[in-house]
């Protein structure tokens, strides 16, 4: 192996006009999203401006968003909420993810704007980072649950607002935060806090059959849905 293979991957630089042509836009639109602060400062060198393959990376995301119908205006207002969240490594010291069971997912922002088509809003993106299914890692975005992402857009692809779904995320968060401490106190009590790894399947499974349960109690106790008229019936 050579001396060292990292230093041999040095980090392209660009100048303003080929960071442009890469990207495939003029200069002077360059310069615009520098304005509108769509893109993070270059590094100065005298009055030459050096950009990286990071700013490459979001002039490609803001295309692909002013593909999708997003506004210039809504772009930064997504990049701002994107830049003030929290990266992998501060998400998992805040929610204490082992991630041993739950599968992260890497999306581009224009990605996750495809899962959630029209509902990827500031504010949506600002509860998700808040609530901590979100968190950032350079350019792209980590979702901190493939089946949470998974439920979430099935959600809002039955008509139910995403600002609807984090909201109830946020009130189960509560209720499941709850639970994690009755079940630790039930394993501390009466074995001791080693065997909480090897019973927390049963405390899962509890709480799965109580929820199938109670949701059959609801079903159950709803008034039936009205009949719809034969179609073969013909008026008197």
């Amino acid at each position: 192996m050579a001396k060292d293979e990292t230093e041999a991957k040095t980090v392209r630089e660009y100048r303003t006009e080929e960071l442009a042509e890469a990207a495939g836009i003029p200069v002077r639109t360059l310069r615009f999203y520098r304005e509108r602060k769509l893109l993070p400062p270059p590094r100065r060198e005298g009055r030459i401006a050096w950009y990286d393959e990071h700013h490459l990376a979001r002039l490609r995301t803001v295309a692909a968003l002013l593909e999708r119908g997003h506004t210039l205006g809504g772009i930064a207002e997504l990049t701002a909420a994107f830049e003030s969240g929290r990266d992998v490594g501060q998400l998992g010291e805040l929610l204490g993810i082992g991630w041993s069971e739950e599968t992260p997912v890497r999306l581009t922002p224009e990605a996750l704007a495809d899962y959630f088509e029209g509902e990827v809003t500031p504010e949506n993106l600002a509860a998700s980072l808040d609530l901590g299914y979100l968190a950032t890692d350079g350019e792209e975005i980590v979702h901190v649950s493939r089946r949470l992402l998974d439920v979430s857009s099935a959600l809002v692809r039955e008509g139910i607002p995403l600002s609807a779904v984090l909201e109830t995320g946020r009130r189960v968060r509560e209720h499941a935060d709850a639970l994690a401490a009755l079940f630790t106190e039930l394993i501390s009590t009466h074995t001791s806090q080693d065997a909480l790894p090897r019973l927390r399947p049963l405390a899962k499974s509890v709480v799965e059959a109580e929820l199938t349960m109670a949701m059959d109690r609801l079903l159950a106790a709803s008034p039936a849905p009205p009949s719809s008229p034969h179609r073969d019936q013909t008026p008197s």
